[in-house]
Parts: structure tokens; sequence; C-alpha cells
């Protein structure tokens, strides 16, 4: 007598539970919105076009809630993806500069700042404050 045997996922994380049909809810809805949408759409084409043509409009209409449902990568669903695709390319800015922050700059801009000081503490920055005020007068 031959055992049978059911492998069983390592990661269950990936498993979802299925509600009816083998589906999950959000294929349900996903798809119960596309017959919602698609269906009427049919008919409506139907009179002023051939059946073939109106079936073709019904599943391109209907396509984008199939990707909806079904489309899923790395774990995060199509409109997650479109979510940041559409932030990356449109949102965000074109250009990101790389800014950087030297240390010896840094110090530089100290020792420049305590100079400064310095000068003021002195009196020298004071009269060559004034020395300019006389310059510029007429």
């Amino acid at each position: 007598m031959a055992a049978s045997y059911v492998s069983v996922p390592r990661d269950l994380t990936k498993v979802k539970s299925k509600v009816m049909f083998n589906l999950t809810k959000r294929q349900l809805v996903c798809f119960g919105l596309a017959a919602l949408i698609g269906v009427p759409f049919f008919f409506l084409v139907k009179q002023f076009c051939g059946v073939s043509t109106a079936a073709i409009c019904m599943m391109v209409v209907m396509m984008p809630f199939f990707f909806l449902a079904m489309y899923e990568k790395n774990g995060r669903h199509l409109e997650v993806i479109l979510g940041h695709f559409i932030e990356a390319t449109f949102i965000r800015p074109k250009e990101r500069p790389y800014k950087t922050d030297n240390r010896y700059s840094v110090l530089e801009r100290q020792m420049e700042a305590q100079r400064a000081i310095n000068a003021i503490i002195s009196g020298k920055q004071k009269n060559s404050y004034l020395n300019r005020q006389e310059e510029t007068r007429p």
C-alpha cells in the first residue's frame, strides 16, 4: 500500500485563505466588479458593433480588474506597485543631488566663525564697519 504525501510550504505567509470557488476575497471582489462593468458594457457596444467586437471591447474593459485581482510581485499587489511607480516618476523631484558634509570643510567653517568672533571681540570688526559707513557717504 502506497502512502500519499502532501507537500506543505515552509513559508506560511504566502498561503492565502480561499473563500469561494478557490478564490480569495480580493479576487472575488475584483471579478465581481469586472462583471458588473463588463457585461452591461458588452450589451451597450453590441447595439452599435458586431458581437465579436463587443466581446473584445468587454475584455479590454475588464482586464484592469483582472490584473488588480491576480497580479502580485514580491508580496505587493498591483496598486501598490503602480503607486510606487507614479510617485517615483511624477511626484518626486527628478534630480536628487548627492550632498556631502565634509569634516574638513566643517572644521574650516568653524575656524572662520571663530576668527570672526575674535575680530568682533577685539574691536577690529567694529572699526572696519565704521570705515565702510564713512566710505559710502557722499
